[in-house]
């Protein structure tokens, strides 16, 4: 990127950045307030030694003890006031940076609830957490320090170059252009810092994204005897990581020492310059005394400047990094005009439905027309990747269909709110995830407004009940991050009880029990006949002895909807079912 590019997309960013500021603008302005406060006690102390060294050159008279008292006392005073500022600026000032943070890490996470199955295919985890976390923590430094660092550096640098001028504006302006010169030099080594950082970011997202994927994969790590081939992974991103750090350290180090190389040549501006002219009787000795104060004033000023461009880097990244999150588009969303999905009955229509993945634009099916009555059990079969999980993530608007509408008892699904939407459908998946929690909170979770003893009314239902009681603390038992500690079995009977706690008419079960071992099987079963009673519900299946109870099975392949009937109906008409159930039976193991 070039350097204008740079520049107009940091100001960009910093534009938009300003509204998470403006909520607290009245706690900024008092922290500029008191930033300016303790920039005047730092600038008075020059002026109290030039007085005392010109008095003191002038003649014993002028300089009494009542004098250095009272310029003490002042000082005294000045030091107070600037303990007191400083206390706000460094407590008071952090807090708003952390505020703001919080509202930014808001916002992103609930950006990030709205974003679809798409996003979450194409971004790592790893990645997203890096974002919402340690990109932002360097956003609470950045947003207190930001304003108030050019604030004290603008009234420092002015009232410096005021003063010095009134004592000799010949070696005031050679002092002063040395500073242009400075940023000059320093600015190619701000904008290496600044990719650096990027780079360090993307990857320290990389390197959580490898722990994660490493750690909550350590049975199967463990199972394959691959934990050698996982530590080369994990080395070889660390090593990534350590190579960009180099960088910038490397870029840190040119930085500072071009800092020190202009500090040393102002301090020799004044040396020399000023010694020359104390020398030839241009300058006071108390003024040439306030010089070297100033000027060391004046050099850390501008070396706080350069070393917080680190920080303001920093800032300006985790900002960066933040709006990328924002700015992925939410491509399921309520329509202006969306309305409740009430009293749904169960009816569902697909009318000439096509859909294609948007990321990678591949075709799944095209022109579906299907009508599924109300309370009717359906069944989809047929060989994997011929979009039976996909049809049915249609209905709930995991992904919007390409072209075509699916509604809902006369509802277009893309015309009512999504959280009704969702709300009337209840899913059961072969993968089934629990969040860590109890028992009792992962049941819930399926209607956090239910008492204790629906809770425990819906676990009976889903066959859950019995196992719960086994357990150490029954209900209040921790069931370990994404259920570890209880079975395959286990764990799916309590996510049929959270469906039967939310109550949905309309029901989802993906491949529900093609993972479970017979007996598990068997129990789950039951749950999900006793579940499916009275609800329309679809049901894919990979075990095809599951569904020949089915009201109608549908055959999906390349061309759609290949074949529809009953179990005997579709084993009469010899076509793609019957080879399909004839070669499970041969092989004796599901399809």
């Amino acid at each position: 990127m070039e350097k204008n590019e740079t520049k107009q997309h940091t100001l960009g960013l910093l534009r938009r950045f300003w509204p998470y500021m403006a909520r607290y603008k009245g706690i900024v302005v008092f922290d500029l307030f008191c930033a300016g406060l303790t920039t005047i006690c730092e600038l008075v102390l020059p002026q109290i030694m030039k007085y005392i060294t010109n008095a003191a050159m002038g003649g014993a008279a002028t300089l009494t003890a009542q004098v250095i008292l009272q310029l003490g006392g002042l000082y005294l005073v000045l030091r107070l006031i600037d303990a007191a500022a400083n206390y706000y600026m460094a407590g008071i000032g952090h807090i708003m940076g952390t505020h703001i943070e919080t509202d930014m890490r808001r916002d992103a996470f609930s950006h990030l609830q709205q974003l679809s199955h798409t996003y979450y295919s194409n971004t790592k985890v790893g990645q997203i957490m890096g974002r919402i976390t340690n990109d932002l923590f360097d956003v609470t430094e950045f947003s207190h320090h930001c304003p108030e660092e050019f604030f004290i550096a603008g009234i420092k640098i002015l009232v410096s170059f005021v003063i010095l001028c009134r004592s000799s504006v010949p070696l005031t302006l050679i002092l002063f252009a040395c500073v242009p010169l400075m940023i000059l030099c320093c600015v190619p080594f701000n904008l290496r810092l600044r990719a650096a950082f990027r780079s360090q970011r993307r990857q320290i997202g990389e390197l959580n994204a490898r722990i994660e994927d490493s750690l909550l994969g350590e049975r199967v790590v463990k199972a394959f005897a691959n934990e050698e081939m996982e530590q080369k992974k994990f080395e070889r991103d660390n090593q990534s990581f350590l190579d960009i750090k180099k960088v910038t350290y490397r870029s840190m180090a040119a930085f500072s020492t071009t800092t020190r190389l202009f500090d040393g040549l102002m301090y020799l501006v004044v040396v020399v310059a000023g010694g020359l002219f104390l020398v030839n009787g241009l300058i006071e000795p108390g003024d040439l005394v306030a010089y070297m104060l100033y000027v060391t004033t004046l050099i850390a000023t501008i070396r706080r400047i350069i070393e917080f461009a680190e920080q303001f880097q920093r800032g300006v990244t985790g900002i960066e990094r933040f709006y990328e999150i924002m700015d992925a588009d939410v491509d399921i969303f309520d329509e202006p005009d969306a309305v409740p999905l009430g009293d749904v009955k169960g009816e569902i229509r697909f009318e000439d439905v096509s859909f294609e993945y948007p990321d990678d634009h591949n075709q799944v099916f095209q022109h579906i027309d299907l009508t599924i009555r109300p309370g009717e059990r359906l069944a989809l079969v047929g060989p994997s990747g011929g979009g039976k999980t996909t049809l049915c993530n249609l209905i709930p608007r995991f992904f919007d269909a390409t072209s075509g509408h699916i509604t809902i008892d006369g509802k277009d699904v893309r015309k009512v709110t999504l959280k009704s939407l969702r709300g009337a459908i209840g899913m059961v998946q072969q993968d089934v995830y629990l969040f860590s929690g109890t028992v009792m909170e992962n049941i819930l979770y399926g209607r956090p407004s239910a008492t204790r003893e629906e809770v425990i009314e819906a676990a009976k239902l889903a066959g859950a009940h019995e196992f719960i009681t086994q357990l150490k603390d029954g209900y209040d038992t921790y069931v370990g991050e994404r259920g570890v500690k209880l079975s395959g079995g286990q764990k799916q009977r309590l996510s049929i009880a959270r469906v039967f706690l939310k109550n949905p008419p309309i029901l989802i079960l993906d491949e529900a029990t093609s993972a479970l071992d017979n007996e598990s099987e068997a129990l789950v079963s039951q749950s999900l006949q006793k579940l499916a009673i009275g609800r329309t519900t679809l049901t894919i299946a990979h075990r095809l002895t599951t569904i020949q109870n089915a009201d109608r099975i549908l055959v999906l392949g390349s061309d759609g909807i290949e074949e529809s009937g009953t179990h005997t109906e579709l084993l009469a008409k010899k076509g793609v079912y019957y080879h399909l159930w004839n070669t499970a039976a041969s092989l004796d193991r599901p399809m």
